[in-house]
């Protein structure tokens, strides 16, 4: 069964009303421009035609910004950018110009042209602009990547050929899976078909090499059940099922706590070498849960489940350092590597998926529900801080010493913390909310304070700096969508429009710096003058940062929070009704 989505663009009755009167008021303007604006050419060569230099007067100094010399790495993509208009410095003529000098009626008619180009502009975050936009960039960035690399993992867009990382081992077409859902839900229906297509015939787990666990799971297995559920296609079922069935070797532990990297023909795992003495990473084995307990549903193999619930039983028997969970864990022994704990890399997503798992279950897995409020109260009172500048941020906690710094990864919370606000115990609903969305303002803050606009990979509270990053390895952007989640998150729970400015502040930055000819491409310093492009298109551009971007501007029964749940690379997967006769599928 193949499930269509209700429009995204529809209205509810206030919001018709309200446009209704912007539109009344806007004819009754365009009215009066005709049959009473003055026909002076001095009103209008003042007023329109002087629009080149007051920009040219207000735009930054290029030698105190480090603006790129003229002619040096432009792209000649980027003009064609349907999100931008005339590039800086330059002003295409108007034909209509000389002939109002001369002519009344095409003075009239060149005002009430320029009044309707304002008022375009002005509705630039306006829902439905942003939304008709969000699709133009996907396809661009999918016709990139079919066009240069298509079949590869992910997209050089700079170099114009395919790029794969050694995370999917020799399994290909992370991008093709990684986007299916998103073309779906954005009604790119013939692309859809051909990476159908793509799958059916070229998707091949049986190859010799070592896979990220985790990565594989979350993109592969995700994706592949996402896109079932939406499209009906039994393909994806089947290619999920087969690809779980091979994770599972990465179980065959003395604990049952899975390794992290998988050799898929061979069936041997291992850890990464540097975690903690082979230790296996709290963001890694606790980021299962949603996918196999969907596995076991649709291959009525209770083995999947199984796996992840013996991961819990693990963990209860272990004390926790302040309630908290340390990144690591022996999964030869049983106990806690080094003692570090973060709500960013190494730790994120295992809180995420208590959360979600709760909400998966139709909130019937009261013991997911424990264990997030406990963990949520733990993260409270030992990390989060609040700047002298009055942000609030998520430390790190390293043996009992926190360092102050949050990374990119770590502003996914705000979105998760107003996730769970609703079910938070006692009266502390109100609380969890103001705490999202300060977690929310402090990360558009980290975006704020950079020359491009664009959020670093990390930034600091120490030394007198706030939300900025001081090192430099820590100031590059690599196309992550954590704050434009946290975005979306906000937007649906509280309807604050700055939420919505916010994203739109995004794309526009996005469309700016890293749109390329052949691509979007991440940058390596966002507070440099002008951006220095890393040549990858990310899968997770395509699956996460654009899906996030668009959910933010569309409906609220778009994807319903109330009938869906998304996995930590924003594959939506349907909520499991406690009923089982409940046959109705969930609403797109």
């Amino acid at each position: 069964l193949i499930l269509r989505s209700a429009s995204p663009t529809s209205f509810r009755l206030t919001e018709k009303f309200i446009l209704l009167l912007v539109f009344s008021g806007f004819i009754t303007l365009c009215f009066g421009a005709i049959f009473f604006l003055p026909d002076s050419s001095k009103l209008l060569s003042g007023v329109f035609f002087h629009s080149s230099s007051v920009e040219n007067d207000a735009r930054p100094n290029p030698a105190t910004q480090g603006a790129r010399p003229e002619g040096e790495g432009t792209h000649p993509g980027r003009d064609a950018s349907p999100l931008q208009g005339t590039p800086s410095g330059t002003r295409t003529p108007d034909p209509l110009e000389s002939r109002t000098r001369s002519n009344p009626l095409f003075s009239r008619i060149n005002v009430l042209l320029h009044l309707v180009l304002s008022f375009t502009e002005n509705m630039g975050t306006h829902s439905n602009f942003v939304l008709s936009s969000t699709p133009q960039m996907m396809k661009f960035a999918w016709e990139s990547y079919k066009r240069y690399a298509w079949g590869s993992n992910e997209l050089r867009p700079v170099s114009k050929q395919g790029h794969s990382s050694n995370l999917f081992g020799n399994i290909q077409g992370a991008s093709i899976v990684d986007a299916l859902d998103t073309l779906y839900m954005m009604e790119m229906y013939n692309e859809f078909e051909d990476a159908t297509e793509w799958v059916e015939k070229n998707l091949d787990f049986n190859v010799n090499g070592e896979v990220s666990v985790f990565e594989v799971n979350i993109r592969f297995v995700g994706g592949l059940l996402s896109a079932y559920y939406l499209s009906g296609k039994e393909v994806y079922r089947r290619k999920a099922v087969e690809l779980g069935e091979k994770l599972l070797s990465a179980f065959k532990t003395p604990t049952g706590i899975p390794w992290a990297l998988l050799n898929l023909k061979s069936g041997v795992g291992r850890n990464w070498p540097w975690a903690s003495g082979g230790s296996s990473i709290l963001a890694e084995y606790g980021t299962l849960h949603l996918e196999f307990m969907h596995l076991s549903k649709l291959s009525g193999k209770p083995v999947f489940a199984e796996k992840v619930m013996n991961i819990r039983k693990v963990l209860n028997r272990l004390d926790k350092p302040q309630g908290l969970y340390p990144n690591y864990l022996n999964p030869n022994s049983g106990q806690w590597g080094q003692h570090h704990v973060s709500v960013g890399g190494l730790g994120d997503s295992f809180y995420e998926y208590l959360l979600k798992a709760w909400l998966m279950s139709d909130k019937t897995d009261e013991e997911g529900k424990k264990l997030y409020y406990e963990a949520l109260q733990a993260i409270e009172t030992n990390l989060i801080r609040k700047s002298s500048g009055g942000l609030t941020y998520i430390a790190e906690w390293k043996g009992g010493l926190l360092e102050h710094k949050m990374g990119h990864l770590t502003c996914f919370a705000g979105g998760m913390f107003a996730l769970g606000a609703d079910g938070a115990p006692g009266d502390k609903t109100g609380h969890q909310m103001e705490l999202a969305a300060e977690i929310a303002r402090t990360c558009h803050e980290s975006y704020a304070r950079t020359n491009l606009k664009l959020g670093p990979e990390a930034f600091r509270f120490d030394g007198g700096v706030e939300a900025i990053a001081t090192r430099q390895n820590e100031k590059y952007f690599i196309l992550r969508p954590e704050v434009i989640e946290t975005y979306m998150y906000m937007w649906r729970f509280t309807h604050d429009p700055k939420y919505r400015q916010w994203g739109w502040e995004a794309v526009q930055a996005l469309e700016q710096h890293c749109r390329l000819d052949g691509g979007y491409s991440g940058v390596r310093d966002v507070y440099a003058g002008r951006p220095s492009h890393d040549d990858v298109q990310q899968s997770f551009f395509l699956a996460e940062t654009l899906k996030y971007l668009y959910l933010l501007f569309s409906d609220d029964n778009h994807l319903p929070f109330e009938h869906w749940v998304f996995n930590t690379e924003a594959h939506p997967l349907p909520i499991i009704r406690k009923d089982k006769t409940d046959k109705s599928q969930p609403p797109l």
